[in-house]
């Protein structure tokens, strides 16, 4: 009999707020973190919005700033996380195993902080050559080696390692959006398989700064729409134009219920279903008929042994785009049924913007939070119905909502699809028979 899987703490870094209770407040209440860009001047590019994460930074954590200010946006959001959630879990009181301590993450690309490497050796080179040689000496000597290690994707966990003394499984995921999704997914595999019993997993992304920018407007999937401002991210809106790039990071707790119960753990929620696909159709666009998304659904209701009927809620990818919102709704009816149509689904995105590989893990926490409390947030700025987009997208108000089980949705790019379901969690129950089809 496989290991049950339970969260039993959380935090996050969003565009919403710096902690679960802001993030959760703002959604719930219908608040965008979308405005202008203001981490580096944008104003000759024609994408110059961005949901920034703002008045944060890691003293509101108990962390010194300036020891983490080399390393990336990133790695400061998934420290900042995962203090919270380690925290919140009660993690640093537990006498735990440091080898069944692990961490799985889902963090991409920092080009940005290749800008400020490229200050430091510019201001070598500009002082002459005997400092470029010194700086070339400093950096064989490795008295500046990490500066460019930080940069590594795999940075992140190896640092989360290194705070938490965590000695087990250590891995990072680059699945582009499904990243994070991922990562939880394959963190709750580690623990049922009995290779760890606590697993810190999520992700964390900034991908706000020129080259980022410029890239995704160049695959013409952001909104131009910059005087908009608030409400230029609006998925599944006819009207719709792309998606507004965000960033940020969540960190879950993920605990075999076991060792959650062994040392008097809160619960939080179960994590009972993992799936993933790839539509292996293009590289840059969804599978029109949805063949990989739908089956990636079907997988994880399978893993969690649920039928379509009992899916309360579904959070989302959402991106605001035309094809993934078109291809995503018609997965879920090809998944669900004629459940589909009452089906309470939202997009997140809609407030946070898109937060790349980080987004799959916020949504997950969303999802938790919603089976946690009962209240399901909207999707904003949700105005003007589209023919192919004919659900219960919740638009725009919260609505109160009893939710057993909630699932998650990843799509990335490329066709990269990971689903998560979070279920509330109940000690004398545990996953039934399966009567899903894969």
């Amino acid at each position: 009999m496989r290991r049950r899987v339970v969260v039993t703490g959380a935090g996050c870094v969003t565009p919403l707020g710096g902690n679960v209770a802001e993030v959760w407040e703002g959604l719930t209440e219908g608040r965008s973190g979308i405005g202008p860009i203001t981490l580096f001047d944008a104003s000759d590019l024609p994408i110059r919005i961005a949901a920034e994460v703002r008045n944060w930074d890691l003293s509101d954590v108990g962390e010194d700033p300036d020891a983490w200010q080399t390393h990336p946006r990133q790695t400061a959001f998934a420290v900042g996380a995962a203090i919270q959630a380690v925290r919140s879990a009660g993690l640093e009181e537990a006498r735990l195993d440091p080898l069944r301590l692990g961490v799985y993450l889902g963090c991409g690309e920092t080009y940005q902080d290749f800008f400020q490497f490229a200050q430091w050796t510019s201001a070598a080179a500009r002082n002459g050559p005997f400092e470029q040689l010194r700086f070339l000496e400093a950096v064989l000597r490795e008295e500046h080696a990490d500066a460019g290690l930080q940069f590594e994707l795999n940075m992140p966990a190896h640092l989360l390692a290194g705070v938490f003394n965590a000695q087990g499984p250590n891995l990072n995921c680059t699945a582009t959006c499904v990243s994070s999704a991922q990562a939880i997914g394959e963190a709750t595999e580690t623990i049922r398989r009995g290779q760890a019993d606590v697993m810190l997993a999520g992700g964390a992304h900034s991908m706000i700064h020129p080259f980022g920018v410029s890239g995704f407007h160049r695959l013409a999937v952001l909104s131009e729409h910059n005087d908009a401002g608030p409400k230029a991210m609006r998925p599944f809106d006819r009207d719709r134009n792309g998606f507004v790039i965000g960033e940020g990071g969540a960190i879950l707790v993920l605990e075999s219920l076991e060792h959650a119960q062994r040392r008097g753990a809160e619960i939080w929620g179960e994590l009972t279903g993992y799936g993933s696909t790839h539509d292996a159709f293009r590289l840059t666009d969804a599978d029109p008929g949805a063949r990989g998304a739908t089956t990636c659904i079907a997988r994880a209701l399978h893993d969690a042994w649920l039928h379509p009927d009992e899916i309360d809620y579904v959070n989302a990818h959402g991106t605001s785009t035309k094809l993934n919102d078109k291809v995503e709704t018609l997965a879920i009816k090809q998944a669900f049924g004629p459940r589909a149509y009452d089906l309470p689904i939202s997009s997140t995105k809609s407030m946070m913007g898109h937060l790349t590989t980080a987004c799959g893990a916020i949504e997950t926490l969303v999802s938790l939070m919603v089976v946690r409390s009962g209240a399901v947030p909207p999707t904003i700025n949700y105005e003007t119905s589209d023919p192919e987009c004919d659900l219960d997208y919740v638009p725009n108000c919260t609505r109160e909502l009893p939710c057993r089980h909630a699932l998650s949705n990843s799509l990335g790019f490329g066709g990269q699809n990971a689903a998560l379901i979070v279920s509330r969690f109940d000690e004398r129950t545990g996953p039934g028979v399966s009567c899903c089809a894969v």
